[in-house]
């Protein structure tokens, strides 16, 4: 069973006033129905089907006829349910229709509040919408709709609701979607899907915390890397300052960051320079140390430049 089919089958059994779900019906007759002498519904979810088939038998009295038919590509099976009566009542009522002409966006009262813009896109997710599962893939919320105008209703309803949804065209319908992973935990909420929201946050929070010890691990790694170039380089210089017989011929306090480099050549120059500072009495910071460092660096490159 899919994350998405467990968030429809979850919200399925939400209980509403009769308002949202008039607002609920109207999202999913807009996406779903095909309209003709009768309203004929086509739902893949069972919970989805029987949910439909209460909505109409709550708010307007009717049975609808319910067809199941088994899908050739698949095991699955498609729930048809057809409504016969008071057509024109249902299809003025939900904003389908007005004054004989088909709304592809509702009248205002069907999300005139939070609590209808809620219905409304919760039914608009259980007719076309998807979430990935986060435990297995990237995040991402979609719902597929048919025209650019109601994407960008559907998308402003989102934004509206600080979900920051986009809009794209895929084939010859609409997407809007929303990839982030607190938005769409935010989107969860807003449907009252609380469980979903539970486990999204669940997973969310382990990949989180997994992704930051990655990097963290990442950036650990990185400094030791640097750690080991920058003292591999200055043992280096040490060794040509050997090769050239230019050790007498150095300082003291060059010659002393020497010896300690040689004798501890893994140590960092934070590290370094508490040793030194610890054995010799002589405290000598990071930056101190880093200066020796480049005057060595210059003595051996004003050599290599006379050869």
């Amino acid at each position: 069973m899919s994350f998405s089919t467990d968030i429809k089958n979850e919200v399925t059994r939400l209980d509403s006033t009769r308002e949202e779900l008039i607002s609920e019906l109207s999202a999913i007759v807009r996406n779903s129905a095909l309209i003709d002498r009768s309203i004929v519904i086509t739902i893949e979810n069972n919970s989805v089907a029987r949910r439909i088939f209460k909505l109409f038998k709550n708010v307007y009295d009717i049975t609808p006829i319910i067809t199941v038919r088994k899908k050739y590509f698949n095991n699955g099976l498609s729930y048809i349910l057809e409504i016969k009566n008071k057509n024109k009542q249902i299809l003025d009522d939900l904003s389908i229709i007005n004054n004989g002409e088909y709304k592809s966006i509702p009248l205002e009262y069907i999300y005139s509040d939070d609590d209808l813009v809620r219905a409304y896109l919760r039914g608009v997710f259980l007719s076309c919408g998807s979430i990935n599962d986060p435990k297995t893939s990237k995040y991402h919320l979609e719902l597929l709709v048919d025209t650019l105008e109601y994407a960008n209703f559907i998308s402003k309803l989102l934004n509206d609701n600080d979900l920051n949804s986009r809009v794209i065209s895929r084939e010859k319908k609409y997407m809007v979607y929303i990839k982030e992973a607190e938005k769409i935990s935010d989107f969860l909420r807003i449907i009252k899907a609380y469980n979903a929201v539970m486990y999204y946050e669940d997973i969310r929070i382990y990949r989180d915390h997994k992704n930051m010890t990655n990097r963290l691990n990442n950036c650990e790694q990185a400094n030791m890397d640097k750690i080991f170039f920058t003292a591999s380089n200055q043992i280096r210089d040490i060794e040509k300052l050997k090769e050239y017989d230019m050790m007498d011929l150095i300082d003291e306090k060059l010659k002393i960051v020497i010896e300690y480099r040689v004798k501890y050549p893994e140590a960092s120059l934070n590290d370094l320079s508490d040793i030194i500072s610890l054995e010799t009495g002589n405290k000598i910071s990071k930056s101190g140390l880093n200066h020796r460092f480049r005057k060595i660096r210059e003595i051996v490159a004003n050599i290599e430049n006379k050869d």
